[in-house]
């Protein structure tokens, strides 16, 4: 699993070596990738258009592709902590409350419909 490409420029002896690791996996055993960049980035992220190229079409070629959007996991339970005017740029949202789930606290079944 690698996680984070393109999160920290990667150097042209790196984008080589990264290219190797990737070419000695292809079609031998699964990678688990994870990026924030999209895959029209990855030329930039490498500094070489050519050698990104040659990794997307190894990594694409048998790839389920996972795109996730929205709100960051990791800073949405302290979203509340985060200032408005940042939070609005950043698309951090505070989760949402949790749904309660059997008989309502207090009373009588009768008296509250079950959420």
């Amino acid at each position: 699993m690698v996680d984070e490409i393109g999160y920290l420029p990667v150097t042209s002896g790196g984008g080589n070596l990264f290219f190797q690791l990737v070419n000695a996996r292809y079609e031998k055993g699964a990678m688990i990738l994870t990026s924030n960049r999209g895959f029209a980035e990855w030329g930039e992220v490498f500094g070489d258009p050519v050698v990104a190229t040659a990794l997307l079409d190894r990594l694409l070629h048998h790839a389920v592709v996972i795109q996730i959007e929205g709100s960051s996991y990791r800073l949405r339970q302290h979203a509340e902590l985060v200032p408005e005017h940042v939070r609005s740029k950043a698309l951090i949202t505070p989760p949402p409350a949790p749904k309660r789930r059997g008989r309502p606290l207090g009373g009588t079944s009768t008296d509250h419909p079950a959420g």
